[in-house]
């Protein structure tokens, strides 16, 4: 290396330049107790509450568990009128599909709206975000109706089946409250966003198809969610087909589609979208009654019941043999629901530039579900389609929550009955339009032009949520998800450093085609803390690198390899199985007669490695701060030792 390569310290400070210092050791217990922090508590809830006086600490307790008390004191007669324009937008909205997607789960339809009142004035006054809007969803009640109806089914035993929805909404909002009271959010995290695209798609497009029952008027459907059931069940049924219902599907499908491409084309017009569902059940109920539609053919939801919701917390149920099937649902379909909600709050808080907490988000959105249970309501989080349009309409708080809420109140003591001639297959056509919404291809285009491994996450879940069933979707993206974390862990990347000219930087050879080579010595990086499930292959790997060099250098002809250096700046932590590899390397290293040095190990390894008594066996002496450092420190040393020579 030429003096024009590197910045040279002066002789006297070199050794002490070098040194890594070791960090004082540490109790285990503070250890520990830091870990545990960082993991569960790494936004410190508690900071707020320090040096505060008792009555402070109420307010701020009350505050962090009910963020209304926080920002109710501010509200303004300006976020007064956006609200309640975002709230009658979006109970337009909820209302429809609220009856809609209660149908979808084999429910009564009253209970859409019955769950649309009770859970949003919850999240009103426990939600931290400004612009979800709570309600039901599609793919969870897609998730309900199929798990619950391979049990029991709705129309044979409507009874026990709408007291299983009610359990599996209670066991659901007690998942989701528990995550977020034992600050385990992170387990959300595994759901990746491949898996949620292709989730979402495939369930969209099971729901799609589940609409046709609705479309072509039929009575007598599948339970089967797969696609192949369901073409089964529609083909084999043709001489059942209603032209009539047909007709007014597809004609309500085509508008609802036209609104919504106009609101995209024309954003200010958001609410012509927003406002098209609702149209589409005022017009279909007065087309059937005014053409007594429903007596060639068109379904019709008949007889709604007046009146709030009634308490069903006795109708809740422990002690069945269905329990289990109750649980699994709540447990799969309170996961799902709370990674949409959040993933929606997150969305939207980011565009407006405010901070939404995850935990406190599961709480409130745990509680919504646990009193939904108990007030006649079944599943409901913040669904991307009502946000997007109370986002649109201009909301400042969860007030419009509270307007939806007061909206849908009304229409339960005075506008039910005029539900009664409201067509199924508007319902129907409403859902398809809600649903393809969420088979987004360009995010499925966008993985495969970034990540290939993403992409065959996401198809695998789509497929298997339509060829299987929503559950097995959601099992195998998930496990290959978590294949793919565990093959990052077993087989982390390892590659040679070079120099690049006229500085002191080592970079990765094949990504900089420009850098030197460093005579006599070998500079590996491990891109990975090194742990029990990767030690064995790093020990491998990094023989395999020295044989690789050794050959290169026999081939060119340059100075025989005399050190390898390991650079761990990426190793975060290491196990007791590492420091045994890091001893194994060290016996390798010495039979080849080569010297093994390490650069830039962290504070948590060193710890490690001196505890583990490697630091003693190598010698301090060949820990070096940097790179960089180790280089010119061996070279200068080999120069000094080579003119010693000489002088004798």
């Amino acid at each position: 290396m030429g003096s024009a390569d590197y910045a040279y310290p002066t002789a006297a400070n070199l050794e002490c330049a070098h040194r890594v210092a070791i960090p004082p050791p540490q109790p285990f217990v503070k250890s520990l107790k830091y870990s545990l922090k960082e993991t569960f508590f790494p936004d410190d809830p508690l900071r707020q509450f320090k040096n505060q006086p008792p009555s402070k600490k109420l307010i701020l307790g009350l505050q962090y568990f009910f963020p209304i008390f926080e920002w109710a004191p501010r509200y303004t007669f300006q976020f007064l009128k956006a609200d309640l324009i975002s709230g009658i937008t979006i109970a337009s909205l909820a209302i429809p599909q609220g009856i809609s997607y209660a149908k979808l789960a084999n429910l009564p339809p009253i209970l859409g709206l019955y769950s649309s009142f009770i859970p949003p004035l919850i999240y009103a006054m426990m939600g931290s975000s400004k612009d979800l809007a709570v309600g039901t969803v599609a793919v969870a009640s897609l998730l309900i109706g199929s798990m619950l109806g391979k049990e029991v089914n709705a129309t044979e035993n409507p009874k026990l089946y709408l007291h299983l929805a009610f359990t599996a909404t209670f066991f659901a909002g007690v998942v989701q409250a528990s995550l977020g009271v034992l600050r385990l959010g992170f387990i959300v995290d595994f759901l990746s966003h491949a898996t949620i695209v292709g989730f979402m798609a495939g369930a969209a497009t099971v729901v799609c198809l589940q609409q046709l029952k609705g479309i072509l008027g039929l009575e007598h459907f599948t339970h089967a969610t797969d696609i192949v059931s369901v073409m089964r069940s529609v083909f084999s049924q043709t001489h059942e087909w209603r032209w009539e219902s047909g007709v007014l599907g597809c004609g309500f499908l085509f508008f609802l589609l036209i609104t919504r491409y106009f609101s995209k084309r024309q954003p200010k017009f958001f609410w012509v979208s927003a406002m098209a569902p609702l149209t589409s059940v005022i017009l279909g109920s007065l087309l059937v009654y005014l053409t007594h539609a429903e007596k060639h053919g068109v379904q019709v939801i008949g007889q709604l019941k007046k009146g709030l919701n009634p308490l069903s917390f006795e109708d809740l149920v422990f002690v069945s043999p269905h329990l289990t099937t109750a649980i699994k649902t709540g447990l799969i379909t309170g996961v799902i629901a709370l990674a949409e909600g959040i993933a929606v709050g997150r969305s939207f808080a980011m565009f407006k530039n405010y901070h939404i907490d995850g935990n406190k988000e599961m709480i409130a959105i745990g509680t919504m579900n646990i009193v939904g249970s108990c007030t006649s309501c079944y599943l409901t989080t913040g669904p991307f389609s009502r946000s997007a349009v109370n986002y649109n309409a201009g909301c400042k708080t969860a007030v419009s929550n509270i307007v939806m809420a007061i909206a849908v109140m009304f229409t339960l003591l005075l506008l039910t009955p005029l539900f009664h001639y409201t067509p199924l297959v508007v319902l129907a056509a409403i859902i398809i339009s809600a649903m393809l919404g969420l088979i987004d291809y360009e995010a499925a285009i966008h993985l495969w032009n970034i990540d290939k491994f993403d992409f065959v996450v996401c198809m695998s879940a789509y497929l298997g949520v339509v060829f299987g069933s929503v559950e097995i979707g959601l099992v195998v993206a998930v496990a290959i998800s978590v294949l793919r974390l565990l093959l990052f862990v077993a087989r982390p990347r390892t590659f040679v450093l070079g120099n690049i000219p006229n500085s002191m930087i080592y970079r990765n050879v094949e990504q900089y085609t420009n850098t030197n080579n460093v005579p006599r010595i070998l500079i590996l990086e491990i891109d990975a803390p090194i742990y029990f499930a990767n030690a064995g292959y790093l020990r491998e790997r990094i023989a395999r690198w020295i044989d690789e060099e050794e050959d290169r250098i026999k081939s060119t002809g340059e100075p025989s390899l005399q050190y390898v250096i390991l650079n761990l700046s990426a190793v975060g932590n290491i196990d007791t199985s590492g420091i045994s590899m890091l001893d194994e390397v060290k016996k390798i290293t010495d039979r080849r007669g080569l010297q093994l040095v390490l650069a830039n190990p962290g504070s948590e390894v060193m710890k490690k490695l001196n505890k583990g008594k490697f630091i003693e066996a190598i010698g301090q002496e060949w820990i070096y701060l940097t790179v960089g450092r180790g280089c010119w420190s061996l070279q200068f040393h080999d120069s000094h030792r080579k003119t010693k020579r000489q002088e004798r």
